[in-house]
């Protein structure tokens, strides 16, 4: 869906990332960001000589608006943990024809510039990215550096803001906009201790990872930093999924897609140390998790493994891969939708070479089987209980 954005009488047209995803009838921009770009315009915050930063612009509805556009060029670093973001504003810049060379992409674990003016915070979904990011900023920023923050203001609870007050210091609200509503942080000099100052992330703790073969179980240690799921025990999901995996041959060419953590992958190398495995998900944080899991657990395994940062399975060879095992997600940002999940099942079928198996889990009532079947022509129901089903697709 391309989106008009009309905000101070420039006309931008925002499009979701990838563009030829089925998500027709989800937007690129929200009422926050609206509220934040016609904010900053009437306060006057930025001029030629303001150094911003952004973090967590999903498709770049808030960097568009600050592409060179005249005298009041802006120099401007975009931060976020997701490619999809990322590649998102990338291609709405590219898309309205605006000059970038003022703008400065960097990931969630690249360190922060120190001279940032203006910080324009997009509240994450995620609670632990949240604080992880606040306990960044606090550490890079000076203490007259303008904090404004952005959300739904049904998102905004008590607790969000305590942990706004927390981690960075004096916390107010605006009035509710169009349903959204904007927080404004003083950073207090006082927030200086050791505990608020450092990071809990990444989280550490160990599964029992009992062998398909006659070796004896042994303990892998997991290391989660914050915008990765299950960052401190192993989630009933995974674990199902863990039960229900197929045996690997020697050799196989797997790849374990939205790997998360990496768990799924780590213990198809666990069980298997002959199979070459591909590590790809869209958030930078996923991947240095896994490859440090991999690092930690299985040192010896490092060469069969690549991580991979992507959309899906963008330019991954067709017909290449004998095995994929995927937990779809069915949520981007804020939004409920399985377009994600059915990119990944058509990129699969790609992908896989025939007679590749793809092998899934998921919530009961996502009735993944109709779209397997569609696409594949068969479908399998390997394992089922009150709460998640495995299913298996083989490629004809």
């Amino acid at each position: 869906m391309i989106s008009p954005f009309i905000v101070n009488d420039r006309n931008l047209f925002l499009s979701r990332f990838p563009a030829a995803q089925v998500n027709r009838s989800l937007q690129a921009w929200d009422s926050a960001d609206e509220y934040l770009i016609n904010h900053i315009e009437e306060q006057g915050l930025i001029n030629a000589n303001t150094k911003v930063a952004i973090f967590n612009d999903a498709f770049g509805a808030l960097t568009t608006n600050f592409c060179h556009s005249g005298s009041d060029n802006a120099e401007v670093v975009c931060i976020n943990d997701s490619y999809i973001s990322s590649q998102g504003i990338s291609y709405n810049i590219e898309q309205n024809s605006l000059d970038d060379s003022n703008i400065t992409q960097l990931n969630s674990l690249d360190a922060l510039p120190n001279d940032i003016d203006v910080i324009l915070y997009k509240i994450p979904k995620s609670k632990a990215m949240l604080i992880e990011q606040l306990i960044q900023i606090k550490q890079s920023v000076n203490d007259n550096c303008i904090f404004i923050a952005a959300d739904r203001a049904k998102e905004i609870h008590s607790a969000t803001l305590k942990v706004f007050e927390k981690y960075l210091g004096t916390t107010k609200t605006s009035l509710a906009v169009k349903k959204a509503r904007l927080v404004f942080c003083q950073f207090d000099c006082h927030i200086n201790n050791k505990q608020v100052n450092h990071s809990p992330f990444p989280t550490i703790w160990t599964i029992t990872h009992k062998s398909t073969n006659d070796s004896p179980s042994r303990e892998l240690s997991i290391s989660n930093h914050a915008n990765v799921y299950a960052r401190e025990k192993l989630d009933i999901g995974a674990r199902y999924f863990i039960e229900n995996l197929p045996q690997v041959a020697a050799n196989s060419k797997v790849i374990d897609l939205g790997c998360g953590n990496g768990v799924i992958g780590l213990t198809v190398l666990a069980n298997q140390p002959e199979a070459h495995v591909q590590f790809i998900d869209e958030s930078t944080m996923a991947i240095a998790s896994a490859e440090q899991n991999i690092k930690t657990n299985l040192p010896e395994s490092i060469e069969n493994c690549e991580f991979i940062l992507n959309d899906s399975l963008t330019d991954i060879e067709g017909g290449s891969v004998d095995l994929i095992l995927c937990n779809p997600p069915f949520h981007q940002n804020t939004a409920t939708t399985d377009h994600i999940a059915w990119q990944m099942f058509k990129d699969s079928h790609r992908v896989l070479k025939k007679g590749g198996e793809l092998r899934i889990i998921g919530n009961r009532q996502l009735a993944y089987h109709i779209k397997l079947q569609r696409l594949f022509g068969n479908e399998t129901l390997i394992a089922s209980n009150n709460k998640f089903v495995t299913h298996s697709a083989i490629k004809k």
